[in-house]
């Protein structure tokens, strides 16, 4: 009867388990509403029950925003005066009304699995419903200084790797402002912005430079990726702040100590952030502007321009993909920390190996989803020595077996002398029974590991494998409830089993059987169980991550074929106890069953 109110519990408390795994994913991973625009320009959401939350990527999720997007943008870029921008990472245009850079898409990533959807677009004019941008100025102390209003003149008409342009604009007391974009072939904009003073007198300006974006469309922020602000100060980079706690205090900056390094906001595949030069004594803050607004300062010292001399600074802006290999060609060049912009968390010591290792075979064969069964097979290798190690142990355990059984039949109605026993007999013949737990413990950060470089790495999305899976970064899309997408309806999330879940449980399922049989029965039903609750859990994860775990389970299937050929005393033992176990199980079965009473004549 315990085994079966075991079993029971154990039914319950899979089923509690499936339900909260759906509303868990529902919550952290809501679907949107409709088919982002742009799934780089984002910004976090306010706590409005009205509005859709953030999805992974982010992007406007409201058809109405998605339409008046579509038509403010294409009024805003038919009005003109505007520079072209032209690079190999980045395209785009630099707004003359105000110097903005308000207008850009990544050359290299696209909205969708789509190789002809449209490039990302990161930045958009102020007053779209997707606004997002950088502008670079100054306030003057008793002189008139550019705004965001004022229309300024250029020496060009495209910014190229090889074609700076500088924009000008002069007031009437014999000030002129300014500012020379250059551009290299990934993601960084240099902005040299100087001040001439051909008036009689000093004059008093504070430069400063600014990220301000909205909040409809941020990706989405959670215990384990961070999306929202970021910056580095005095060498560390920040995690604290996201947009819930800087709109706490609207219109109040929310400062930082030290030097700042750089600072602006991030989503989980998109940065845009803002570079002081190194010896810049820039303070930097965030803010929220109300309306779901938010801006990034960076704000500098006032400095005087005497008569006839000029003062000019530089900063740079990064707007572009997390790619780890250009972020951390950036912090070679003098960026502090800038690769830890991917929020890769307290192990990144075993994160960062796991996909340099992951990336490389990935160019070795082009493939992400044969890279990840390569993967596979070296981690499987060089934990083969420990699994040879653990079939030892398991002989050892199986050598004990008789001498186990009589102490728990002496010792049967005393379980604590009993457990004493038990373990002064592995210490007297120097056997350890969680030898064999080893290789389970040494996958997990190799799991864990695999499952943040498939979140967080923008090298893995949209990454196709084959046959069906077009994003090894996205759930299985198929699912057998809607005949693999021939019936128009989409399950939710705990019965959204697809093939790959499926392989997950099958493969899990022969692993269990090729393992000991538990000497308890109702743990032995338990584990028996396992493989289809870990098929439901495990359904909605990144199609990567279960082909990595179907594939450590076939290696796994293999490895222990091999190792009971070369011990074939464990096999014939394994076998035995498994009978020895189904007999146990049909016999309290008998026992727990009703009988039927004698009938008398």
């Amino acid at each position: 009867m315990q085994n079966q109110r075991n079993l029971i519990m154990a039914v319950i408390l899979t089923g509690l388990l499936l339900l909260g795994w759906d509303s868990a994913m529902r919550w952290f991973y809501p679907a949107p509403a409709v088919q982002p625009r742009a799934a780089a320009t984002t910004a976090a959401a306010p706590a409005d029950a009205s509005k859709p939350k953030p999805t992974r990527e982010g992007g406007l999720q409201n058809a109405g925003d998605i339409a008046l997007e579509k038509k403010d943008l294409a009024a805003e870029l038919a009005a003109g005066h505007r520079i072209v921008i032209d690079a190999p990472g980045l395209k785009g245009s630099i707004n003359l009304k105000g110097a903005l850079v308000d207008d850009v898409t990544l050359a290299r990533h696209r909205e969708s699995v789509d190789k002809n959807s449209a490039p990302v677009r990161l930045f958009s004019p102020a007053g779209t419903p997707a606004q997002h941008y950088a502008q670079i100025g100054w306030v003057g102390e008793g002189i008139a200084a550019p705004d965001a209003n004022t229309m300024w003149t250029a020496d060009g008409t495209r910014l190229t790797p090889q074609t700076p342009v500088t924009l000008r604009w002069s007031n009437t007391s014999g000030q002129t402002y300014s500012i020379r974009y250059a551009i290299d072939g990934d993601y960084m904009i240099t902005a040299t912005q100087g001040v001439a003073n051909a008036g009689p007198a000093p004059v008093v300006v504070k430069p400063f430079a600014l990220v301000n974006r909205t909040d409809k469309t941020a990706s989405l922020d959670t215990w384990n990726v961070h999306s929202g602000p970021i910056g580095a100060f005095d060498g560390s980079v920040t995690f604290d702040n996201n947009y819930s706690t800087v709109a706490e205090a609207p219109g109040q900056a929310i400062p930082f100590k030290g030097t700042a390094n750089w600072i602006g906001f991030t989503d989980i595949y998109w940065l845009s952030a803002l570079v002081p030069d190194a010896n810049a004594k820039a303070e930097a803050a965030f803010r929220s502007l109300g309306s779901g607004v938010f801006r990034a300062d960076l704000i500098y010292p006032s400095v005087s321009v005497a008569p006839g001399r000029t003062q000019a600074q530089t900063v740079r802006l990064f707007t572009g993909a997390k790619e780890n290999a250009v972020l951390e060609k950036y912090e070679a060049a003098g960026v502090t920390n800038f690769s830890l912009s991917i929020d890769w968390g307290w192990f990144r010591w075993f994160e960062k190996p796991i996909f340099w290792l992951l990336d490389s075979l990935f160019k070795l064969v082009k493939n992400f989803g044969v890279a990840i069964i390569l993967l596979t097979l070296v981690v499987r290798g060089v934990m083969f020595p420990i699994a040879q190690r653990q079939f030892a142990s398991m002989a050892a355990m199986r050598a004990l077996q008789p001498k186990m059984k009589a102490l728990q039949e002496r010792y049967k109605d005393d379980k604590q002398t009993q457990q004493q026993k038990i373990m002064e007999l592995y210490k007297t013949e120097k056997v350890n029974p969680l030898a064999g737990c080893l290789p389970i413990f040494l996958q997990i950060p190799v799991f864990f590991a695999l499952y943040k470089v498939l979140v967080l790495t923008i090298e893995m999305r949209h990454q196709p494998f084959a046959l069906w899976i077009k994003d090894l970064s996205a759930p299985d899309p198929l699912h057998v409830l809607n005949l693999f997408g021939l019936l128009p309806f989409t399950p939710p999330s705990f019965l959204a089993i697809g093939v790959l879940a499926i392989l997950l449980g099958f493969t899990m399922f022969l692993q269990f059987k090729l393992q000991p049989a538990a000497m308890d029965p109702a743990q032995q039903q338990i584990f028996s169980i396992m493989p289809w609750i870990m098929m439901f859990v495990m359904a909605p994860f990144a199609a990567g991550l279960l082909i990595y775990w179907i594939t450590s389970n076939i290696l796994t299937i293999a490895q222990q074929k091999f190792l009971y050929s070369k011990h074939p005393q464990l096999k014939a033992q394994a076998d035995k106890d498994q009978i020895d176990v189904d007999r146990v199980v049909t016999r309290e079965q008998k026992a727990a069953s009703p009988r039927k009473p004698k009938t008398t004549r």
